[in-house]
């Protein structure tokens, strides 16, 4: 046996180590069996640049059912033989793929459609082959506008024609073996019509030998949501303050009885704080005092009392027969109840004495409190995630869900999700989504923007996000371009909102109306997922606790509020304008459409909203100066925009209710914020 030159006995000690073993086999079949050789050679297909796609298809992209999801990569191969490209994907819950064609644009790029039409989530990927029919097709036309002899070509084509019979079934394996027959009997000949190998083409393509075809890998996905998930509308109220009667706790049947109202504002989504016992233990106060009266009745947020704890309902608030009432209640008027999950403990939550693992001990043996240092707050101990009995707490945690979602609650938000571990909410999110695909998550994440894109990549429906602290101009066209035109928007839907319980931005605390106004256009225009707390929003309320703070003054989170939904002063009508526009205009229903156009006023902010089918214009004004009246010339690229730009149009004001006729070229656009801060415009042609 000869080896580098030498010759080596078979049993040769000194024979070089784990050398292929020849004897008795060819040299090529024992090469076959070599580790270092790939699985199959013969696959010829690159496959690279697949989008949409997240961190290369490590995450799914979101989509909504309904939508058509444009699927693009790159297939090329070596030398110079034809290459088909095909999209392979699977149904949520089904086993067996289905293969879509992808046309060839140009560059070696190619493309398809894929429409989604279930729940759930699909997966996809990219097959390519090189077609040696369409390859022998090609060089056909070639050879015959040359005037070569093609005899022999048109057997190697008959061979190709019988080999797809045998893959085909029924009228189609018969019809191909035809083919493969006339094709023999004209090669003595040398002759063919190539016309007539037009519909042998076609339905070869239906047969495609697929042996050595290139997969790429690793599979991606594509989570399906229901249409809520990209247009909601959310109202946030605590229930304890729902009683008609100044000073009393409110109740889930107050809440039925406020139902009426929240609907008439135009909102789809009533969200609700914690509902379950407050815990007794370090319980705070009227504005977060450190101690609180016998009549306080704490912060819902300090979960967990004798009473139970995130499986449990506030006995003053109900049972979970009257929440039942509530979620039925809400359906007849069109709403969802959204029910905040908080993973954190008062210390009287049953869950310290039955698993004190799952919380952080000091060296004192005293459980470690929540800090976000400077801020203490001592009537809450957060989980510890890693603890020893991890399993035990996330099998816990993930039960919570389960049990609201058996009483009918389809949409959570949840409280500060980059606090617990990352890989819980991959593995719960996503084991909830296979079991109940139409649940919905919030993420109430204001951190850093890494973490909340992690979280959104991990599973959660929408996303807080940054709108509530911004300003200026240039802010907004930064943070939404961000947010709608680049890979962000595969898997991050913001949903924008003006205030919530815990924040009162600077730009609200004035009392303005014209800022209260004009924020909410924005919020509600700007993306198609927003929501309020109320009725502190609508009744105005802007007083801080503290100059300089965000926290408001005697804050619902620690008492209880009577809040006089007649005021005059109200913008309850104002508000439900505003979502009545967004219910009513397609455009508004989406978020990822967003365009912004340019305005030579810098407190002037114009943008547009496009949808395509049926064909729905809206384009939104907004001073962003609250004190003063703003003017400037709005010019709209009317082609790219679907209009004919060569004739008047007329644009309906959805919030004033006023129509202009706007001409070809540039308009002039003036608000005064003192009688109405923004435009939002439907156009009409």
């Amino acid at each position: 046996m000869s080896v580098g030159g030498c010759f080596v006995a078979v049993g040769d000690p000194f024979a070089p180590k784990n050398l292929p073993f020849y004897v008795g086999r060819s040299r090529s079949a024992n090469r076959m069996k070599t580790p270092d050789l790939p699985v199959d050679g013969r696959q010829r297909a690159v496959i690279e640049a697949i989008e949409p796609a997240v961190d290369g298809g490590r995450f799914p992209i979101k989509r909504i059912v309904g939508d058509r999801v444009l699927i693009q990569a790159d297939v090329f191969g070596d030398g110079h033989d034809a290459i088909q490209a095909a999209l392979v994907y699977r149904k949520p819950g089904g086993s067996a793929w289905q293969r879509v064609p992808m046309r060839a644009l140009h560059n070696d790029r190619w493309e398809t459609l894929l429409t989604l039409d279930e729940i759930g989530q699909y997966r996809y990927t990219v097959e390519g082959w090189v077609d040696h029919f369409a390859t022998w097709h090609r060089d056909l036309k070639k050879r015959v506008e040359a005037g070569q002899n093609i005899a022999i070509d048109l057997l190697v084509g008959a061979e190709l024609v019988a080999s797809a019979a045998a893959r085909a079934t029924g009228k189609d394996s018969t019809t191909l073996a035809a083919w493969a027959a006339k094709l023999r009997e004209a090669s003595p000949t040398g002759s063919f019509p190539l016309e007539n190998l037009e519909p042998l083409a076609a339905l070869m393509a239906s047969y495609p030998d697929l042996e050595h075809a290139t997969r790429y890998e690793p599979e991606l996905g594509i989570v399906v949501d229901r249409q809520r998930a990209q247009f909601s509308t959310w109202y946030e109220l605590f229930p304890r303050s729902t009683s008609p009667v100044p000073g009393k706790h409110g109740t889930l049947a107050d809440c039925i009885a406020r139902l009426p109202y929240v609907a008439d504002l135009g909102f789809d989504v009533l969200y609700l704080p914690p509902i379950h016992p407050i815990g007794k233990t370090f319980r705070k106060g009227r504005n977060n005092g450190l101690t609180a009266g016998l009549d306080e009745p704490g912060s819902p947020w300090a979960i967990g009392a004798a009473t139970g704890g995130h499986k449990a309902i506030l006995p003053e608030l109900g049972t979970l027969a009257d929440f039942e009432r509530l979620v039925e209640a809400a359906k007849r008027h069109g709403m969802e109840i959204a029910l905040d999950i908080a993973f954190q403990c008062s210390p009287d939550h049953p869950y310290v004495t039955e698993h004190p693992s799952w919380f952080r001990h000091r060296p004192d043996g005293t459980i470690q409190y929540a800090e976000n240092p400077p801020k203490k707050y001592q009537d809450i101990y957060p989980f510890d995630f890693e603890s020893e009995d991890w399993q035990g707490l996330w099998l816990e945690l993930y039960d919570v869900f389960v049990c609201w979602i058996g009483r009918g609650v389809k949409i959570f938000r949840v409280d500060n999700p980059h606090t617990k571990a990352f890989g819980f909410w991959q593995w719960c999110i996503g084991k909830i989504k296979q079991q109940y695909p139409d649940v919905l998550f919030l993420s109430e994440a204001f951190t850093r923007p890494k973490l909340m894109y992690r979280l959104a990549k991990l599973g959660f429906s929408q996303s807080y996000t940054y709108f509530t602290w911004r300003y200026g101009k240039q802010d907004f066209v930064d943070y939404l371009t961000e947010l709608t035109r680049t890979e962000v928007r595969e898997f991050f839907r913001p949903n924008l909102w003006p205030n919530t319980p815990d924040i009162l931005p600077e730009h609200l605390q004035q009392g303005n109306r014209a800022a209260f106004m004009a924020r909410y256009v924005l919020a509600a225009t700007l993306s198609s997922n927003t929501g309020i707390y109320g009725p502190a929003y609508e009744l105005l309320e802007h007083v801080p606790h503290k100059p300089g703070g965000e926290e408001y003054s005697d804050s619902e989170k620690y008492e209880i509020r009577t809040w006089d939904l007649e005021r005059a002063d109200s913008l309850r009508e104002f508000i439900g304008r505003v979502n009545r526009a967004r219910h009513q205009n397609p455009a508004l229903q989406a978020t990822n459409n967003l365009r912004f156009h340019p305005v030579a006023n810098d407190h002037l902010l114009c943008y547009s909203k496009l949808a395509t089918d049926p064909h729905n214009l809206v384009v939104v004004v907004v001073n962003l100066d609250f004190e003063n009246a703003q003017q400037g010339m709005i010019d709209l690229p009317l082609a790219e925009l679907g209009l004919a730009g060569d004739r008047p149009m007329k644009v309906e004001d959805l919030v004033g209710g006023r129509t202009f006729n706007w001409q070809p070229g540039s308009n002039f656009v003036r608000l005064d914020p003192h009688s109405q801060p923004a435009h939002v415009f439907r156009v009409i042609q």
